[in-house]
């Protein structure tokens, strides 16, 4: 199944003063061509002032597919611990009328002690976590074949993470697209462990579209190491590439860059 490159932003939403910084943000990124522009899901910033600026994740989503018209929009990823499975199911379909089917449901099982603490869910363990993605994701897709209307189209889920035993065969079993949090080092042993779990699961891991991004979590690098990085992971079989960007400027220099690579490809 050949698939073609797609470029996506995350746009990181941290030390933004106002918001009309990330609303002109994703303006400029459907301007230049990226494919998708995500969001995160936390509470604080992760990266400098940890006291700093920061807005939510899903009412943030819900103004972008409002306010744009052709790129695709999600979280990277929504934290399974936040909602009841059946209101995020809700709350995707939801987002995917606002915005004619352009929805992505990213998923994962959550990480940040501090959002947990200070807004008072049970952290738990990372397995105890992870079992609770488990529950979750097939009542997901029973509330959205539920759910009156339907949503415009099959709202593609995309699960991040790399844990071998639990989190690859959660990806094997219910992703459209894996998100892999994997360098060019390490992402060829953990696709060929998604794989592994695919045959046991009866899939094609080709069905999975395979996701990682570049520069590491705070996108460190020049443009041309990012091209490089975004060569070698692309001939890996990588097909969705992901830069990030934060406030309060959210330079697009390097996507811009990276959606011509794209093009010339």
């Amino acid at each position: 199944m050949a698939r073609p490159l797609r470029i996506a932003v995350q746009l990181q939403p941290q030390h933004a003063p106002h918001y009309s910084a990330i609303r002109d943000a994703i303006r400029r990124c459907e301007d230049i061509g990226v494919d998708i522009a995500f969001n995160w899901d936390h509470f604080f910033p992760l990266y400098g002032d940890r006291d700093g600026e920061h807005f939510e994740c899903w009412t943030m989503l819900a103004a972008w597919a409002e306010q744009t018209s052709r790129i695709e929009i999600g979280a990277l990823v929504s934290c399974n611990s936040y909602r009841n499975p059946e209101l995020l199911a809700d709350m995707a379909r939801t987002v995917d009328h606002i915005g004619g089917g352009r929805l992505i449901l990213g998923i994962g099982s959550g990480w940040k002690h501090r959002d947990y603490r200070e807004y008072g869910y049970e952290f738990g363990t990372a397995g105890t976590r992870l079992d609770d993605l488990a529950e979750a994701l097939p009542r997901i897709t029973r509330r959205l074949a539920q759910l009156n209307p339907p949503p415009t189209r099959p709202i593609p889920m995309l699960i991040g993470g790399a844990g071998e035993r639990k989190t690859l065969r959660l990806v094997a079993e219910h992703a459209d697209i894996w998100h892999s949090f994997a360098d060019a080092d390490s992402y060829p042993h953990k696709a060929a462990v998604l794989a592994e779990h695919c045959a046991a699961a009866g899939r094609d891991p080709a069905a999975i579209e395979h996701s990682a991004a570049l520069g590491g979590d705070q996108t460190r690098g020049s443009v041309a190491e990012l091209l490089a990085e975004a060569d070698t992971l692309s001939a890996l079989g990588v097909t969705l590439l992901t830069i990030g960007s934060s406030g309060p400027d959210y330079d697009l220099a390097a996507a811009e860059a990276l959606c011509r690579w794209r093009d010339q490809h």
